[in-house]
């Protein structure tokens, strides 16, 4: 029996709802074997983050090429890189080993909205990582730092998407829980050729916390197991739609979403790409 391996290059989050957590629970849920390369540890809660300690870049360096001479990943994933040395360091493993299916999250902006890279970062980011992405999959406020314009409407999205598509990513998805208000969040997918909208109904929760990190670890999940890409993203965003409908309900601020709901309805609720 073929064991499909997936793979997240991000950083730690200590209350399990988002990063490293996230994404080893999401590999599991949807079939493939998880791994992990840790870039920074923090301290943090459903109250907020408390700290951040990042990882030695030697280490994060061993830890890669331990995954490169024994255990190549089918699909991996990025979320938090924290600096450009650390962004030049995965991209060089990357193409080193010669791994396909990478799944970019481009973990920027804080909840908050503090930026969590500096300019510099951004740039290696755009000059090294992006080329190599299959998907690469920003919010609103990330696409807007990426593409260096704002996005008002769904028009400047897919302006967005095209300039994402240009610095070398082959699938861009803009995802629309930033968007303004309303009762459905409406997904972008650009292929490069065709706009693509995957729809869903708005939830008025706040146990959304790691929902980023979790849409793109189903991706790679799936991409990992020889799906198509269109595939993926939607088998995601049900993943990531029913980890939000069926709350945890656990801490006192902003809560994990349900990595066990989605296998425990069994696609209880489908999508259309239109």
């Amino acid at each position: 029996m073929t064991r499909y391996k997936a793979l997240t290059i991000a950083g730690s989050d200590s209350g399990g709802g988002a990063g490293i957590q996230a994404d080893i629970k999401t590999f599991q849920e949807l079939g493939a074997y998880g791994m992990s390369v840790i870039t920074a540890i923090t301290a943090q809660n459903t109250l907020g983050v408390q700290g951040v300690y990042p990882i030695e870049a030697s280490a994060i360096s061993r830890q890669l090429d331990s995954i490169g001479e024994d255990l190549t990943p089918d699909a991996l994933k990025t979320g938090m890189l924290f600096s450009s040395e650390i962004i030049e360091i995965v991209a060089a493993k990357i193409k080193q080993y010669d791994w396909h299916n990478l799944i970019i999250d481009p973990v920027m902006i804080a909840k908050g909205g503090s930026t969590l890279l500096q300019q510099e970062a951004i740039r290696t980011f755009i000059k090294h990582l992006i080329p190599l992405a299959l998907v690469t999959t920003p919010n609103i406020p990330e696409a807007e730092l990426l593409a260096q314009m704002p996005i008002r409407s769904l028009s400047d999205r897919e302006e967005a998407a095209r300039i994402l598509f240009q610095m070398g990513s082959r699938y861009v998805v803009i995802k629309g829980g930033h968007a303004a208000p309303s009762e459905r969040i409406v997904d972008l997918l650009f292929d490069g050729e065709r706009y693509m909208y995957l729809e869903s109904n708005r939830i008025d929760t706040r146990h959304t916390h790691g929902t980023g990190c979790t849409f793109s670890a189903a991706i790679t999940a799936e991409l990992a197991q020889g799906k198509a890409v269109s595939e993926a993203i939607r088998t995601a965003k049900a993943f990531i739609q029913a980890a939000i409908e069926n709350q945890l309900g656990i801490g006192s601020g902003h809560g994990p979403t349900n990595h066990f709901a989605y296998r425990n309805i069994h696609e209880g609720t489908s999508y259309t790409i239109t």
